[in-house]
């Protein structure tokens, strides 16, 4: 069994529909269900790079099973462009853990290895600025 503490007004997606708790709010989710709280929910307008975009990518395959294949060759041609850009090993094998996580159908331990490569990717452009 798997339990989600809520804030109040924090919105969740639950196997695609949006909730918003009202009060604090506990659930306890009692058997397989695709669930993202509101800090892992990315809005469109926030997929800004590619890293950002493969994350967004990711989360529509996790959320939306339907069109699901159509988010899976986004995320393959997002994640090559990204191994190949970054120059660390670090960060490459973050993008390939990603992609091996991605493979195996493991969404949700995917977009935890897609906020490390953000990371990675921030951090490059970080470098580049100064």
């Amino acid at each position: 069994m798997l339990r989600i503490t809520l804030r109040d007004g924090e919105k969740a997606i639950v196997n695609g529909a949006v909730i918003r708790a009202v009060g604090r709010t506990q659930i306890a989710v009692e058997n397989k269900v695709s669930i993202l709280r509101g800090r892992e929910i990315m809005r469109p307008e926030e997929a800004t790079t590619p890293a950002r975009q493969l994350y967004f990518a990711a989360m529509l395959a996790y959320i939306d099973p339907a069109s699901r294949d159509s988010h899976h060759d986004t995320v393959v041609g997002l994640v090559g462009g990204l191994v190949d850009a970054f120059g660390t090993q670090d960060a490459k094998s973050a993008c390939i853990r990603f992609a091996s996580e991605i493979a195996q159908g493991e969404y949700y331990k995917a977009l935890a290895s897609a906020r490390e490569v953000i990371a990675f990717e921030d951090a490059v452009v970080a470098q580049q600025a100064a």
